[in-house]
């Protein structure tokens, strides 16, 4: 569901410590003053901010095995992990049609002792494979949905040999897992966290930027909505705007370089809906 080109609350005992420690020194930092839409159809580039590789970005740590639970009984809003539920975008690039197939599956793996969700992602252009990546995602029992590395093969051509590029794991090689999404997103609007990190390989950030939108895509008009931006140090001025929606998931996703690429959800599917 991360569906990025790069390659998506509260907390107990000393997590809740550590966490109020992290989010006093971002408040110090100041905070993103965001101006108030109430329906996005085409983004504008009023958020189409440069972002800052602040060396103060959050860097919550990875509570403990026992801290983690089954994401589908109850499900983070804005990321549900629910297996049977599929997620189809569509954007139209300069090489033409590309298409996004993101599958919460029935597996798991388990990854520094936490049974992580397997999420399939699959990209097409033009009907040919382009990309297949099983992300790993674990939610913790704040309602936190971490990133826990994923497996990632390429191709340069139908058919062509596998580029294994980008792929990385947590606790593998110095690798460390990051948030994708916040219980509550919008406590920590404007502030900079590391949503993965392997060096020269991994290393996304993300910021909350709004909340209490509505987005319209070709799937429907979603409200209680966030608008997220993603961006890395190895992609200097590359970011990502996404848009996820409360009981659904991420909707819309813009690139504002390169002629504004708009990736879309054109279905969803989700299991008893």
């Amino acid at each position: 569901m991360s569906t990025s080109s790069w390659s998506r609350s509260t907390w107990r005992r000393a997590v809740r410590t550590r966490h109020r420690t992290l989010l006093s020194a971002a408040l110090a930092l100041g905070t993103l003053t965001a101006c108030a839409r109430e329906t996005v159809t085409d983004p504008l580039s009023s958020t189409d901010l440069e972002p800052s590789f602040a060396m103060f970005a959050l860097a919550p740590e990875l509570p403990a095995p026992d801290d983690f639970v089954d994401p589908a009984t109850d499900p983070n809003p804005h990321f549900p992990l629910i297996p049977g539920t599929s997620w189809t975008y569509e954007a139209d690039t300069e090489d033409g049609l590309e298409r996004t197939v993101d599958t919460v599956t029935g597996e798991t793996r388990t990854i520094l002792g936490i049974e992580a969700t397997v999420v399939l992602d699959e990209v097409s252009l033009e009907g040919d494979l382009i990309e297949e990546t099983r992300d790993w995602y674990a939610q913790d029992e704040w309602g936190n949905v971490w990133y826990l590395g994923e497996d990632s093969c390429e191709y340069e051509e139908p058919g062509g040999e596998c580029d294994p590029s980008g792929s990385w794991e947590a606790g593998v090689d110095g690798a460390e897992a990051g948030i994708i999404m916040w219980a509550d997103p919008l406590a920590y609007k404007g502030k900079t966290y590391r949503q993965e990190y392997y060096e020269d390989e991994a290393e996304d950030l993300g910021k909350v930027l709004h909340g209490g939108l509505t987005v319209s895509v070709e799937a429907g008009t979603f409200p209680d909505c966030i608008e997220t931006m993603d961006f890395t140090r190895l992609e200097p001025g590359a970011r990502e705007h996404k848009f996820y929606c409360a009981g659904v998931g991420m909707v819309l996703e813009v690139e504002p370089a390169g002629g504004r690429t708009r990736n879309e959800l054109v279905s969803v599917v989700m299991p008893g809906g």
